[in-house]
């Protein structure tokens, strides 16, 4: 082998080499951020209105998976490889949950929990009931909410309060929506009543399986909201740098929600 020959070669191994290594570097950092991405933290960006004020269209927040333990919802995809949860614990009344929706594993919602297993769930008059106390809810004043394409929604701003004590902050167009006067939900073992902030711009729990939500079983817990991590207006477009600081909401940046 001539020395040209032997310097060629030497150079088509160090290549070589250097893209195993490159290969191996990528494939790590892959495999590392599934483990995080199943294990502790997901992040999710808010398409919706139905959980203002708490939560805005534009939010990216991030998810712990860990709070509730493992089910296979837990895994990209959704793979049906086994049933139930791992390191199950129950979630609190009063959390902020994204789930899988029941009629279709595959799309992502975010609700707070009302009702736990067990509950009698009413609504009256816009007013949740549980187990027939109504919650206390404090008025805050009134609100024009943007619908969008230049149309206004006139709610009231208020504070409630559930049975554990915690407080947060709910909307409401008035008394004479379409599920401000409900039946009876008795919340069956294994499953959970699902409720957004905005009230009268939301499709949950109160909702039958087939066109809202439903009842929640436990499998399809996906993991708790904890914070807002950026957040931006509308109009943001990723093919528009600038967009990213003019419409920035940066009082939202690092929100830690309760």
């Amino acid at each position: 082998m001539s020395v040209t020959d032997k310097t060629a070669a030497d150079a088509k191994g160090a290549a070589s080499n250097e893209l195993m290594e490159m290969l191996k570097t990528v494939g790590a950092a892959l495999l590392i951020a599934l483990v995080l991405r199943i294990f502790l933290f997901q992040p999710f960006t808010i398409p919706s209105a139905s959980m203002e004020p708490n939560l805005l269209e534009g939010d990216y927040i991030i998810v712990s998976k860990y709070s509730y333990g493992y089910s296979h919802h837990s895994i990209p995809f959704s793979p049906p490889i086994f049933s139930g949860r791992i390191f199950e614990q129950a979630p609190k009344r009063g959390d902020i949950i994204v789930f899988k929706l029941p009629r279709d594993s595959h799309t992502d919602y975010i609700k707070r929990l009302i009702g736990m297993p067990g509950d009698r769930v009413q609504v009256r008059d816009g007013i949740v009931y549980i187990n027939d106390k109504p919650l206390v809810r404090t008025r805050e004043g009134e609100v024009v909410l943007d619908m969008g394409g230049g149309f206004g929604q006139p709610a009231t701003r208020y504070r409630e309060t559930n049975p554990e004590g915690r407080q947060y902050v709910t909307y409401d167009f008035g008394p004479m929506g379409d599920v401000d006067n409900t039946g009876v939900y008795v919340v069956p073992q294994g499953q959970y009543f699902m409720m957004g902030d905005n009230r009268d711009n939301s499709l949950d729990s109160r909702y039958p399986e087939e066109v809202g939500v439903g009842f929640v079983p436990a499998e399809n817990l996906v993991g708790r909201a904890q914070i807002i991590l950026l957040s931006w207006n509308r109009g943001v477009s990723i093919f528009k740098p600038w967009t990213w600081l003019t419409h920035a909401r940066l009082s939202r940046f690092g929100h830690v929600l309760k």
